[in-house]
C-alpha cells in the first residue's frame, strides 16, 4: 500500500527545500465555512482521499476502506447549492470563464496537484458538453508525495546497466498510479537500487504529477528532473525530447493515438518511458485501439498493476513485455502493499 497521511505530503519552502504540506492549510481556503469547521476534528494523518460536496446532502470524507457521512446540527444537510456556487467561484478565482476549458474537462487542478471534480447541468450540443452551469457536487481529491513508494519495485525495473526499463503502470482510478510515477521520477533523477542518476523529462499535463504553482514543482521529482506542465502529451513528450534530452521521460495516462505515436517516437530516440494508464489489467489494453498498438509494438518492457486488494497502492502484479508475470521469488512484493 502506498502509504497516506500528512507526513508524506511535502511542498517547497521560501529556502527552496521540501517542508511537510498541508491539506488542511492547502484547501481551507476554498472550502465553506461550516465544512472548514466539520474538518477541524480530521486528523491530518488521516488516510483521508476526497471531500465530497453535494447540495443539499450531507458532507461525505473518504478515507482509505471506508467512509463518513458528516450532517449540520439537527441533521439538517451540511452543503447547499450557494455553498457549492461559492466554493466553485473560489476554485475558479472569481473567474468561471477564464477557467471554462477546464471546466469542460470535469475538474480543476489546483495549486500542489489537488484535483477538484465537478457535476452540474452540462449545456452544449449534440450531447458534447461545452460548459457545465449550475455546479452542484464538488469531489475534492487529495494529493501526497510518498516518498519512497518506488522502491520495492524500482529493482525489479532496472535493466542492469543503470537505466529503468521502459514501464507502464495500470491501475484503476485512486489506486495509486500517479502516486508511484511521481516517485519513479524522483528515484531515477536520484538514483536508487539500481538505476542510476538520470536526467529526466516530466510531462504533468494535469498538473498533479509535480503540482506546479507559477511553473515552480510543489513535489520533489529530483534534482535532475525538468517539468512540462499543462500540456497536451503528445506535444510536452515531442519538446521534452527535442529541447531538454531526457534519458527517462515520465507521462501520465496515455490515452490517445496522438499520445501512442509520440512515446513511439521517445523510444526511438533511445529514452525510457515510464507512463500510466487506466486498466484493471493488462489484457484490458487489448480492447483499446491505440494501447493495443502500446503491445504490438512491445513499446514497453515491464508493466506494473496497482490495486486494492490490501489497501490503495498494492502491487498485484510486475508482468514483461509480453505480459508474463515475473516469477513469485523475483518479484517479491507482488500481492504485498508498497
Amino acid at each position: 500500500m502506498l502509504p497516506g497521511g500528512g507526513a508524506f505530503c511535502k511542498e517547497k519552502g521560501a529556502d527552496g527545500r521540501m517542508q511537510p504540506r498541508s491539506w488542511k492549510g492547502d484547501l481551507g481556503p476554498y472550502l465553506p465555512p461550516r465544512v472548514r469547521e466539520m474538518l477541524a476534528s480530521v486528523d491530518e494523518d488521516a488516510p483521508l482521499e476526497e471531500i465530497r460536496l453535494r447540495a443539499g446532502q450531507p458532507l461525505q470524507l473518504c478515507f482509505t476502506g471506508c467512509e463518513r457521512l458528516i450532517y449540520a446540527v439537527g441533521g439538517r444537510p451540511a452543503v447547499s447549492a450557494q455553498d457549492c456556487a461559492d466554493t466553485l467561484s473560489r476554485v475558479c478565482e472569481q473567474s468561471l470563464y477564464a477557467w471554462e476549458e477546464e471546466l469542460k474537462s470535469g475538474f480543476v487542478t489546483l495549486p500542489g496537484g489537488y484535483r477538484v471534480g465537478v457535476c452540474g447541468r452540462a449545456v452544449g450540443h449534440d450531447g458534447v458538453p461545452a460548459r457545465l452551469t449550475d455546479v452542484t457536487s464538488l469531489n475534492f481529491r487529495i494529493s501526497r508525495a510518498v516518498e519512497g513508494a518506488a522502491l520495492p519495485v524500482l529493482p525489479l525495473l532496472a535493466d542492469g546497466a543503470g537505466l529503468p526499463r521502459s514501464t507502464l503502470v495500470l491501475s484503476a482510478p485512486g489506486c495509486g498510479k500517479t502516486t508511484l510515477l511521481r516517485d519513479l521520477a524522483r528515484l531515477c533523477a536520484t538514483g536508487a537500487a539500481g538505476v542510476r542518476p538520470c536526467r529526466v523529462g516530466v510531462v504533468d499535463t494535469r498538473f498533479e504529477l509535480a503540482g506546479s504553482l507559477r511553473g515552480v514543482p510543489q513535489f520533489d521529482l529530483g534534482p535532475r528532473t525538468d517539468v512540462l506542465s499543462g500540456c497536451a502529451k503528445a506535444a510536452g513528450m515531442r519538446l521534452l525530447v527535442t529541447a531538454m534530452s531526457p534519458e527517462v521521460l515520465v507521462a501520465d495516462e496515455l490515452s490517445t493515438a496522438a499520445d501512442v505515436e509520440a512515446a513511439q517516437e521517445a523510444a526511438a530516440c533511445g529514452v525510457r518511458l515510464l507512463a500510466g494508464v487506466h486498466a484493471g489489467e493488462p489484457q484490458t489494453l487489448l480492447a483499446r485501439p491505440p494501447l493495443r498498438e502500446l503491445l504490438r509494438a512491445r513499446l514497453f518492457d515491464r508493466y506494473v498493476l496497482l490495486g486494492r486488494s490490501r489497501g490503495v497502492g498494492t502491487v498485484e502484479g510486475v508482468f514483461d513485455g509480453e505480459l508474463r508475470q515475473l516469477a513469485a521469488e523475483a518479484a517479491p512484493c507482488c500481492g504485498r502493499s508498497l
